[in-house]
């Protein structure tokens, strides 16, 4: 057996051509595959979970499963290793310490094989870098809420450059499902209910991330938000029409416009099927209608998972045999499948080789593409001895901004908000004076640091009452926390009560404690059996309506919750998605009117808890009917958010005219159209109103929604000032998957509607489309372009749509 020298000797004697980056990458790594041994090759298709060294020194394995040892380090990385799972992401380390502790893992793993050929290391990056003291930004339900891919693409860009700085190359976000059934605990992952806001915003958030050298992941693809009954994990039973139209688009998007480079196959079975050994999903469309070039990614377990829980392989090995066959390229979170096991059986006859091949030729090449493979490659930072500051002023600001952007006013009907700075209040409720309220599950003090109580938090995160104080200096803030977050005691709700029965407003904070597993109220594993608060809140929020003191609710969640027949009687409510570390301060400038809310609902907000599920995105027979005594209709629709200031929409127009009554502009099935109207604000303050335009497509071949969303703009308006907003729709955008499974653009009539929300129309514009049916496919356009003009000013072009 070879050492670690023998193979440094051996690579200082053979020409490496394939180290030089002046020729194609993939002649590279060709000539790369054909110098490996199988094993080699093997060894680049899974990972190890890591732990960096608190000391700097170099990584060890972890024991993520109590009942398993953990690999051996020397044996694990003998032929190479593919990936290096949370160096950071499992402990916490400081970020110097874990810097040097990858890198000189980095160069143990380049010693132990003939190639000197690294690892990619990856991370989690949901709501940020997810180390500590790294920025924990808003969860992508706020990212969603905040209706503005352009700043979600700056976050993005943000959390890479500080992965790249300690040597991270693959970031697992963004999650691309869409929200299907909030009562499933991973919705607060999620974007929102809507395929196209998903696809926008999760599109932006892949070109931020890869803008600094970092793979993004899209996951999970696909199906698992669709699970019956929201449960995690469970089974999904949907059609292939609502398939194709309503999860695949936003992945569609990613991989085309936002170049994404990596794909994580899903844990779940889609009728039966389970992701990670869909061939037709994972090679069949993935790779061969859409084209993508990157790596396929197990999820954590994924693979093993076929045998232990889809019963669809008898062992680990077959189990590995099937997601190889299938299109999984590398296995993750560490080797259990693959290995020496799927090395036997490509020995053995029964997995050709040229599976092995396939998958690390796409490892291989995604490292050449990283730099990995240069000669002269090194995983040291250009200055060792600098500090490394995770968390500084600019990432804090901009988490602050998206927060800001991302909370939704849902009522306000006695114009209680904005609060003045005078007088009594009381700040009450679970969530008021913690800093968990802010968290969401894969946000390190949540994922990680509950299991290190001993370890500070790593980063500033203020509370509401903090915030509040600082917001209103000339108020006296009484605080009582009356309840928890979850559980039956109520022993706390007597002296919460007496405080706001004294004081001018209550402001109550409840909504969600974000864990994993069970553990919380929202996250991973936390599902839900109705939509009502946890615990005992909704009694608490009664009891506080009962003292005939105006009360504020504040809702800081994972998903959207039902809060009854006391929501008629509640002076506001404020909506705020787990926003991160600087969201309480968001929220505070909110309630005292320094911040004119601007957030729009990404999911639906229902009138009762056991309404569900149901999103905007149904036809007729959806909604409120006369063949059913069930009314799903929400309380809040998608698209809603309210202002501290008004606005209003003037001059419909079409293609650059007036959009007169009784006129129907004709478009070709391959041709386009511009629709507008002028946004003025009318009221005394500057705001953001989101204009959001919907098709509704009156008669078609299958049952179709009855609206849904095809652009959306934010309009920063100062006092008085007008904006006009115009989208440009290309017919594709009305295509659809038709009854024979192809998608199509059908000739007919069309409305599109200029709204506020999905409910809330403003202007309807008809348009006929005239032709012959077209057959499109991924190329099709996928999104509007929308230009702002400044009234009577110089044109600015904006490219989302």
């Amino acid at each position: 057996m070879t050492g670690p020298s023998d193979h440094v000797a051996e690579r200082e004697g053979t020409a490496e051509s394939w180290r030089d980056p002046s020729l194609p990458a993939a002649t590279r790594v060709e000539r790369l595959l054909g110098s490996m041994t199988l094993e080699e090759k093997v060894a680049q298709l899974h990972g190890v979970w890591v732990r960096a060294g608190a000391s700097g020194e170099a990584v060890a394995p972890h024991q993520h499963d109590l009942t398993q040892e953990p690999p051996a380090w020397e044996q694990v990385i003998a032929d190479g290793l593919g990936q290096l799972t949370r160096p950071f992401g499992t402990v916490p380390v400081d970020p110097v310490a874990g810097r040097t502790s990858l890198a000189r893992s980095q160069h143990e793993v380049m010693r132990a094989n003939r190639f000197g050929i690294p690892a990619v290391a990856h991370e989690e990056c949901l709501a940020g870098f997810a180390a500590w003291t790294a920025t924990i930004y808003p969860v992508p339900l706020a990212w969603g809420a905040s209706f503005d891919p352009d700043l979600v693409e700056r976050m993005a860009a943000q959390i890479g450059e500080s992965m790249r700085r300690v040597g991270i190359h693959q970031g697992l976000a963004p999650v691309l499902d869409v929200s299907r059934d909030p009562r499933w605990g991973r919705t607060e992952e999620t974007i929102g209910e809507d395929p196209h806001l998903v696809a926008t915003v999760g599109t932006a958030y892949v070109r931020g991330l890869q803008s600094s050298g970092v793979v993004a992941t899209l996951k999970h693809f696909t199906g698992y938000s669709a699970s019956r009954g929201g449960r995690n994990l469970a089974p999904v039973s949907i059609g292939p029409r609502e398939f194709a139209d309503v999860l695949l688009p936003p992945f569609e998007m990613a991989v085309r416009d936002g170049g994404a480079k990596s794909v994580m196959s899903a844990y779940n079975d889609n009728d039966g099927l389970p992701a990670a050994a869909d061939t037709g999903l994972l090679t069949g469309l993935l790779r061969d209608q859409w084209g993508f070039e990157g790596t396929v990614v197990a999820d954590y377990f994924g693979i093993a998972f076929l045998q232990t829980l889809h019963r669809v392989a008898e062992s680990t090995a077959r189990a590995g045999a099937l997601a190889l066959a299938a299109g999984v390229d590398v296995e993750l979170p560490t080797v259990h499948c693959y290995g020496d096991q799927l090395a036997a059986l490509v020995r053995s006859g029964e997995v050709p080789e040229d599976l092995v091949e396939r998958a690390a030729r796409r490892v291989l090449l995604q490292k050449c593409e990283l730099g990995l493979l240069d000669e002269g490659w090194t995983p040291e930072p250009e200055d060792p001895g600098a500090p490394v500051d995770l968390d500084p002023a600019e990432h804090r600001a901009l988490a602050r901004e998206l927060a800001e952007r991302s909370v939704v006013l849902l009522s306000n009907p006695g114009d209680v908000l904005p609060l003045a700075d005078a007088g009594d209040l009381a700040l009450v409720g679970p969530l008021a004076d913690t800093a968990d309220a802010v968290l969401g599950c894969y946000s390190f003090p949540a994922h990680v640091g509950r299991r290190h109580p001993d370890t500070s938090v790593g980063v500033e995160i203020p509370t509401l009452l903090e915030s509040l104080r600082a917001e209103l200096p000339g108020t006296s803030v009484e605080h009582r926390a009356g309840c928890p977050v979850d559980g039956d005691s109520t022993d706390g709700f007597d002296e919460a009560v007496r405080a706001a029965a004294r004081a001018r407003v209550c402001v109550a904070v409840v909504g969600d404690r974000s864990d994993l597993f069970g553990r919380g109220t929202s996250g991973e594993g936390c599902d839900a059996e109705e939509l009502r608060l946890p615990g005992v809140q909704q009694e608490f929020l009664e009891a506080l309506a009962d003292t005939g003191t105006p009360v504020v609710a504040v809702v800081v969640s994972g998903r959207p919750y039902a809060l009854g027949p006391v929501a008629d009687r509640l002076a506001a409510v404020v909506q705020a998605f787990l926003p991160g570390e600087e969201g309480m301060p968001a929220v505070a400038g909110v309630l005292s009117g320094r911040v004119n809310p601007s957030g729009r609902l990404p999911v639906s907000v229902p009138r009762s808890s056991g309404a569900q599920p149901t999103t905007y995105l149904g036809p007729d027979l959806a909604h409120l009917s006369e063949v059913s005594s069930v009314d799903p209709t929400p309380l809040h629709p998608f698209g809603h958010g309210l202002s501290y200031t008004r606005f209003s929409w003037e001059d419909p127009r079409v293609n650059g005219g007036p959009a007169l009554p009784g006129e129907v502009p004709v478009v070709g099935t391959d041709g386009e159209v511009t629709v507008g109207c002028t946004v003025r604000n009318v009221g005394g303050t500057a705001g953001t109103e989101v204009v959001q335009l919907y098709m509704h497509d009156p008669v078609a071949l299958v049952a179709r929604p009855r609206r849904r969303l095809v652009g959306y703009a934010r309009v920063h308006l100062e006092a008085g000032e007008a904006r006009a907003v115009d989208f440009t729709v290309h017919a594709d955008l009305s295509s659809y998957t038709g009854p024979d499974g192809r998608r199509m653009v059908e000739p007919g009539r069309l409305e599109l509607l200029l709204s506020a929300s999905s409910q809330d129309v403003r202007h309807t514009v008809p348009v006929l489309l005239q032709g012959p049916t077209r057959l499109v496919d991924h190329t099709r356009r996928l999104a509007c372009g929308v230009q702002l003009d400044p009234v009577d000013a110089e044109r600015e072009v904006v490219a989302r749509g």
